[in-house]
């Protein structure tokens, strides 16, 4: 008897020993998940700066095209004629700076049904992409600050940052969906249909009896909005800083203040994880890539 105990208290003593041993990881492993959780945006390549005053991207999953807003001046909402859509590839050569022109400050930018939908200060313009021409455009009545695009299932929404409206281009016809959001800029459409905005309060989405609940309350005066799923999103803001945010939680993935490069309305590849970055007065284009 006295053997076995004297054999079981030295099993003990011996595993007791390596524990004491052996490196506790179990904080380093938690703050490892935690780091390999944590979304980031990498560089992979810049345009030149010659796509003046660039304001929005858009990439079409269809063609692979990449679109860029250029206002091609100081004033966003300066009616000077000289606004213009550019075209990029996919390695962020340009191809065409100025591929259709005779706009004045254009912005946001969507594809429905083969027509390229751009907001321009207090106009909504329609391009015809195969023949790269305006093909229409729509003065909006009260529009004061046109901004953000979005397109779903044949209908095309915009937001208007002044007067905090969000309307809808459907059929030839232009009305008004929402009233009331403050400094409204970023929309996005999930595939669902329900509709995203970013404004003064945060981000938010609309109900089916035209409320809107909030989502997010500190990621508040967003520029562009891309929608990630799963209840994730990523959103920019004018001033050089793009959020990765959910109903819980937000973290900044990039912060270009300090070099005084703006964040405007960024564009999305979904397939490649590719965040577009529009820098304003910088006049470039550089594309991000996403991990989250």
């Amino acid at each position: 008897m006295k053997s076995i105990l004297k054999n079981s208290l030295f099993a003990f003593s011996a595993t007791a020993l390596l524990f004491s041993c052996a490196p506790q990881k179990t904080e380093e492993v938690a703050e490892e998940v935690e780091a390999a959780k944590t979304p980031t945006l990498t560089l992979l390549w810049e345009t030149a700066d010659s796509l003046m005053t660039n304001e929005s991207v858009l990439f079409d999953e269809a063609t692979g095209t990449i679109y860029v807003s250029n206002i091609e001046g100081q004033d966003p909402l300066g009616k000077d004629g000289k606004g213009s859509i550019g075209i990029i590839s996919q390695d962020g050569k340009i191809l065409n700076a100025s591929w259709v022109s005779g706009l004045n400050a254009p912005k946001g930018m969507a594809i429905s049904n083969g027509k390229l939908y751009v907001t321009d200060i207090d106009e909504f313009v329609e391009i015809d992409i195969a023949n790269a021409k305006i093909s229409n455009k729509w003065k909006v009545e009260g529009a004061q600050f046109l901004n953000d695009v979005a397109a779903y299932n044949g209908t095309v929404y915009f937001t208007d940052m002044n007067t905090g409206k969000v309307h809808a281009y459907s059929k030839g016809a232009i009305t008004t969906v929402s009233e009331g959001h403050t400094s409204i800029n970023g929309i996005a459409v999930g595939t669902d249909g329900t509709i995203y905005g970013l404004d003064e309060s945060g981000l938010k989405k609309w109900n089916a009896d035209g409320t809107t609940t909030l989502i997010n309350s500190k990621v508040t005066g967003g520029d562009g909005l891309i929608i990630l799923g799963d209840g994730n999103y990523v959103a920019s803001r004018w001033v050089g800083e793009i959020w990765f945010a959910n109903d819980s939680t937000e973290t900044m993935m990039l912060d270009t203040k300090a070099a005084e490069s703006n964040t405007a309305d960024i564009g999305y590849n979904a397939a490649e994880k590719i965040v577009y970055v529009p820098t304003f007065f910088k006049n470039k284009v550089a594309a991000y890539k996403l991990d989250y």
